[in-house]
């Protein structure tokens, strides 16, 4: 659809706050919030295919055994969205992405950007992710976690989660 109305701004606001949940639910670890942003078929690919997942219920079990450990601590930010709504039930989008994950346990650091390729679905009236990938620009990391960089607050370790 090449005229964007009022409706495809309203929509895309709606994909927008989608993408938002989807990393903060990654980020604070809340799988059950992870699950309602991806319909059930959902596949992904991260970092060029080096991580697939078939659909959502291998894609949850994959971020958690990655990422489910209080001493695993990251930050997603996602900008510059680019969404395109298909039809009333379908949508792509292509986001820049900043994040940066400390692993305590095995002390390292990364920080790096991709662009995330989505591909959305509008199901019962609201939308969720069908398809989701991202393809790195750069990634750099540090280990061991420098001695003067002091954790003075996670969520996991305050008893917040």
């Amino acid at each position: 659809m090449s005229e964007i109305t009022l409706e495809h701004l309203v929509e895309m606001e709606a994909i927008k706050q989608l993408k938002y949940r989807y990393l903060r639910a990654v980020d604070c670890h809340d799988w059950e919030l992870l699950a309602s942003t991806l319909t059930e078929d959902c596949d992904a690919r991260y970092d060029g295919g080096k991580y697939t997942f078939g659909n959502r219920a291998e894609l949850i079990a994959g971020l958690k055994g990655h990422m489910d450990s209080p001493q695993v601590l990251t930050m997603h930010n996602c900008h510059h969205p680019e969404i395109s709504i298909t039809d009333d039930k379908s949508a792509t989008g292509k986001w820049y992405l900043q994040d940066l994950v400390f692993n305590k346990e095995q002390n390292w650091m990364l920080f790096g950007t991709a662009i995330y390729q989505d591909q959305y679905r509008k199901e019962n009236g609201q939308w969720l992710l069908c398809h989701t990938e991202y393809e790195r620009i750069f990634e750099t990391i540090n280990a061991p976690i420098p001695a003067s960089l002091s954790f003075t607050h996670s969520m996991f370790e305050q008893g917040q989660h």
